[in-house]
């Protein structure tokens, strides 16, 4: 059974070193324990480059975060296939969603999650069955 699908923010909060953030990254790595999750090559690439950006105060070295990935593949990943490209296009279209976060909502979707943890949509909205839960509230 897959539990729930979780957006980049939650991975990126798992290894800030920011003190003020210090509260977000323990709830984050409670996420991240469990292990009937689900996430989308999508959210694993935007890890990967806003985990590694040159400009992010605690930037991961190449090595580390592909590691962290590594680590992440056991969970359910959905794949990025031109059925979750048209549904974020009807998403979009449908709800006026970003066409990033369409396509969250659809990888979530794809895969049969009824929770999408993320920070960065709005709280409590449903979208055919899948509900938006900020984890951070």
């Amino acid at each position: 059974m897959i539990g729930c699908f979780l957006d980049t923010n939650i991975l990126l909060y798992s290894i800030s070193r920011d003190p003020t953030e210090a509260a977000k990254r323990e709830r984050a790595t409670a996420l991240l324990d469990a292990d009937d999750n689900a996430l989308s090559v999508q959210v694993l690439q935007e890890f990967y480059v806003q985990a590694t950006r040159p400009t992010r105060p605690d930037a991961l070295p190449h090595d580390i975060a592909a590691g962290l990935i590594r680590t992440w593949l056991r969970f359910k990943v959905q794949e990025i296939t031109v059925p979750i490209m048209a549904d974020a296009l009807r998403i979009k279209a449908t709800y006026s969603f970003s066409y990033w976060d369409a396509a969250i909502v659809a990888a979530a979707r794809a895969l049969g999650c009824r929770e999408l943890y993320s920070e960065d949509m709005a709280h409590g909205r449903e979208v055919e069955g899948t509900t938006i839960i900020n984890p951070f509230r």
